[in-house]
C-alpha cells in the first residue's frame, strides 16, 4: 500500500475550539498524522511519499469557486482586520440560519465567515488553506494510484475533510478529501464508486454532495445523530434523492456500541456496497470509535482494527483511505495501522 503523506498538515495548529460552552485546547491536532506515520514507520509494507500537485481545476469538481476563493483569502483578510489578529485563530460568530440569505455573498469578513462555516469548533489558522490544500492533493494523488492500477493507497493528511460540505468547513473539516477521491475515481473511468465512512461521527459533507447522484454510494456507520455531532444529518430515513435515491445508506448506532454490535453494521454497510455494484472504495477512516476517545462513544478495542481492515478487503476492490478523526492521540497510530495492516494482509 502506498502511503501519500501531507508534508505540511502542521501548518494547521487550531490553538481553541468553543466545546459544551467553553474555549478549549483542540482535539485535532498535529501530533494524530506523527503517529500514524511513525506507526508505519515501524511496521512499513508500502512506501510513504509526498503527494503529487494537482491543480485547483481538481477541486472545483466538488468545491465552489466562492468558497475557494475565500479559504485561499481568509487568514489575510483576518489579519488585515487588526494586526494584533495574526495572534488568534479566526473562529465564525453568526450563521445564515433559516429564513436568512444565503445567496448574497456578504462584504463583512465575519459574515463570510459565518456563511461558510457550521460551527464554532473549527477555528481557521495561518497555515489552514496550505495544509488543506495538500491534504486534497494525497487524496487526488491515492485516488490517482488507484486508478493507475494499485490494490490500495492511503491519504495521511490533515486536517479531516468528510465533515466539509462543497460550500463551508466545520468539523475541523475544511475541503472534502474522501469526495474529492472518490470523484476523482469516477472521472478516471469508475462508473460507480462507493465511499465507506467508518469516523464515529456521521460524514454529513460527503453524504450531501452526492445525496443525488446515482454513482456514487455513500454508506456510513456512526454514533446516532440524536444525541451525536454533526446532529442534524445522519439518521437512517436518509436515503438519497432524485437520481441518487437508494443510494445512500445511514447506520446509527447508540453510544456505547461495542464491536459485535459495529461489526454487524459494517456486514450491512458491506452488503450494500456490493448489491450497489461498486468498482472501486473510498474509506473514510476515522478511529475515534477507539474505547478511549475523548470526544466519542464506542468501545472498539485497538484489537478490533485489524479485523475491520480484513473485512473491507473482503469487499475485494480497488480501495482509497482517507485519514479522518481519532483523537485518543497516543493510540492514534497502532488503530490506523491495525486497520491497514489487516487490509494488506487480508487483501
Amino acid at each position: 500500500m502506498i502511503t501519500y503523506h501531507n508534508p505540511v498538515h502542521a501548518q494547521h495548529q487550531g490553538k481553541l475550539e468553543m466545546f459544551r460552552g467553553a474555549l478549549v485546547p483542540c482535539f485535532e491536532v498535529p501530533d494524530r498524522v506523527e503517529h500514524v506515520l511513525k506507526a508505519l514507520q515501524r511496521r512499513p509494507f508500502g512506501p510513504i511519499l509526498a503527494p503529487e500537485a494537482f491543480d485547483d481545476s481538481f477541486l472545483a469538481t466538488i468545491h465552489p469557486t466562492r468558497y475557494l476563493d475565500f479559504l485561499k483569502g481568509a487568514w489575510a483578510e483576518w489579519v488585515a482586520l487588526d494586526p494584533t489578529h495574526a495572534a488568534r485563530d479566526a473562529l465564525p460568530s453568526v450563521w445564515p440560519v433559516r429564513t436568512l440569505r444565503s445567496d448574497v455573498l456578504p462584504a463583512n469578513f465575519a459574515a463570510r465567515m459565518g456563511l461558510f462555516s457550521m460551527d464554532a469548533g473549527t477555528p481557521l489558522t495561518s497555515g489552514t488553506w496550505a495544509a488543506a490544500r495538500a491534504g486534497a492533493d494525497c487524496a487526488l494523488s491515492a485516488a490517482t494510484a488507484v486508478a493507475g492500477g494499485a490494490r490500495s493507497a492511503f491519504a495521511l493528511t490533515r486536517p479531516p475533510g468528510h465533515h466539509a460540505g462543497a460550500d463551508f468547513f466545520g468539523g475541523y473539516c475544511f475541503l472534502n478529501n474522501a469526495a474529492l477521491a472518490a470523484q476523482h475515481l469516477r472521472d478516471q473511468g469508475f462508473a460507480r464508486v462507493a465511499v465507506l465512512d467508518i469516523d464515529y461521527h456521521h460524514g454529513n459533507g460527503t453524504q450531501a454532495i452526492f445525496y443525488e447522484h446515482p454513482d456514487v454510494f455513500f454508506a456510513s456507520i456512526h454514533g446516532d445523530p440524536s444525541t451525536e455531532y454533526p446532529f442534524y444529518l445522519g439518521y437512517a430515513d436518509e436515503c438519497g434523492a432524485g437520481a441518487g435515491l437508494g443510494a445512500n445508506l445511514n447506520l446509527p448506532l447508540p453510544r456505547g456500541s461495542d464491536f459485535v454490535t459495529w461489526s454487524g453494521a459494517l456486514t450491512h454497510g458491506l452488503a450494500a456496497i456490493a448489491r450497489f455494484g461498486a468498482q472501486a472504495l473510498v474509506v473514510s477512516l476515522g478511529v475515534d470509535t477507539f474505547v478511549g476517545d475523548p470526544i466519542s462513544g464506542f468501545t472498539l478495542r485497538s484489537t478490533d482494527y485489524s479485523q475491520v481492515g480484513a473485512r473491507i478487503a473482503s469487499a475485494n476492490l480497488p480501495t482509497v483511505f482517507v485519514f479522518e478523526g481519532g483523537y485518543a492521540v497516543a493510540e492514534v497510530g497502532l488503530n490506523v495501522v491495525n486497520v491497514l495492516q489487516g487490509f494488506v494482509q487480508a487483501a
